[in-house]
This record gives structure tokens, C-alpha cells and sequence, in this order.
């Protein structure tokens, strides 16, 4: 799938895939892409800066933590980031909705001349 697609969406993704609890960089990715059947294959270099800004934005929080000798950081949705999920999937059916009406339209009789 092209990348400039998933432009303009990709916050909601990880707000979305962040919903059922806490998760590390990696595992988000995963979860996109698997949430996605595989159509989806989000970068590193695209979510990091993605999920700093949310981050900044108070849309989500991070911490460390310890995995045997490794460390990573954990990101998870604010009260802030569950309501900004909620208007994300309102505007998203208004827009698929609205998208969806134009590339299959109803069939309606045609007018009579």
C-alpha cells in the first residue's frame, strides 16, 4: 500500500492499536501490520517521530522499562488520547462514508427527461 495512504491516518492507527494497553515501538509496528493482514509495514523512522509528537501533543504518555538486559520505551493512551481516538474514528466514518458515496453510489432510477 502507498505510503502517502496511510498520510494523514497514521495517528489514529497508533491511538487505535494503543486503546487495549501499553505497548513498545516494535510491538506497535507489529500490531499495525498485523491488525492490517500485512498491507500495512509502518518504519521505524515513520512512528517514532509519530509517537514523540503524540507524546508532546499529551496524547500519550512513555516510560522504560527492563526486559532482561534490554531496555524499552512504552508508550500508552491519556485520557486526552482515548477522547482524540474517539473523534479520530468519528471523522474517519465521515470520511469513508463520504468517499464510499462517490466510488459506489447507491443506485438511484435515473430521471425521466
Amino acid at each position: 500500500m502507498r505510503a502517502d495512504a496511510v498520510r494523514g491516518h497514521l495517528d489514529g492507527m497508533l491511538l487505535s492499536v494503543l486503546e487495549a494497553g501499553p505497548l513498545h515501538g516494535y510491538a506497535i509496528i507489529t500490531a499495525v501490520q498485523d491488525r492490517s493482514g500485512g498491507a500495512l509495514e509502518l518504519r521505524t523512522g515513520t512512528i517514532y517521530p509519530a509517537l514523540n509528537r503524540l507524546e508532546r501533543l499529551g496524547l500519550l504518555r512513555s516510560s522504560w522499562q527492563s526486559v532482561g538486559e534490554r531496555r524499552r520505551r512504552c508508550y500508552e493512551l491519556t485520557e486526552v488520547g482515548r477522547r482524540n481516538l474517539d473523534t479520530e474514528r468519528s471523522a474517519w466514518q465521515a470520511f469513508t462514508h463520504a468517499i464510499g458515496s462517490v466510488l459506489a453510489p447507491a443506485t438511484q432510477p435515473r430521471p425521466v427527461s
